[in-house]
This record gives structure tokens, C-alpha cells and sequence, in this order.
């Protein structure tokens, strides 16, 4: 695949609407990429489209997880790891979290 900016699975960029997007796949058989954009909407991009939309790098914002509509609780509670070093202790604080 040959873009003209790089894109890599997990990196943000701005395209030239303003529109926040993460790359999440790429098909090096079909040169094909798919977007997903903060609003949670996927597209998916020819290598041509790609090349002519000018995508800038960014970082990923702050509440980068707000694409992906996953509830506030269950990401907040990165934590956990912290409060033990027993991985099953961990599962089992998750799985009573959950309850």
C-alpha cells in the first residue's frame, strides 16, 4: 500500500472538514482503509480517496473513547489493576462490578 501519509490501525486524524477519525483496519489486498469517525459513523476509503483527503495526524481526544459507545463505568474502572497484583482477585472484583 502505498499512501501518501502513512496510515496506521489506532492513529487519529483531522481530515479537512474538521472531522476527528481513527483508523481501525486497513485490507492491503483491496487497498482499502476503514474509518471510524468520533460520532461512531465507519467509512471505508479506497487508497485514492485516501490520498486526496489530506488527512492530518492528531492526537486522539481527550474522550477518545466516546466513539466507540461504551459506557462511562466500564472504562473508568482501569483501576482495578492497581488495587491488585492476584489476577484472579482482578476477575473477580470485575465480575462482582458487573453484578
Amino acid at each position: 500500500m502505498s499512501f501518501e501519509t502513512i496510515p496506521r490501525i489506532g492513529d487519529w486524524y483531522k481530515n479537512t472538514m474538521g472531522e476527528s477519525f481513527e483508523i481501525v483496519a486497513q485490507d492491503d489486498d483491496d487497498e482499502t482503509l476503514e474509518l471510524q469517525y468520533y460520532d461512531g459513523t465507519v467509512e471505508e476509503l479506497d487508497r485514492e480517496t485516501w490520498e486526496t483527503m489530506h488527512a492530518e495526524p492528531i492526537e486522539p481526544p481527550e474522550d477518545w473513547i466516546g466513539s466507540m459507545d461504551v459506557p462511562a463505568e466500564d472504562y473508568q474502572r482501569a483501576d482495578i489493576r492497581a488495587q491488585t497484583e492476584d489476577w484472579m482477585t482482578e476477575l473477580e472484583l470485575m465480575d462482582s462490578k458487573l453484578s
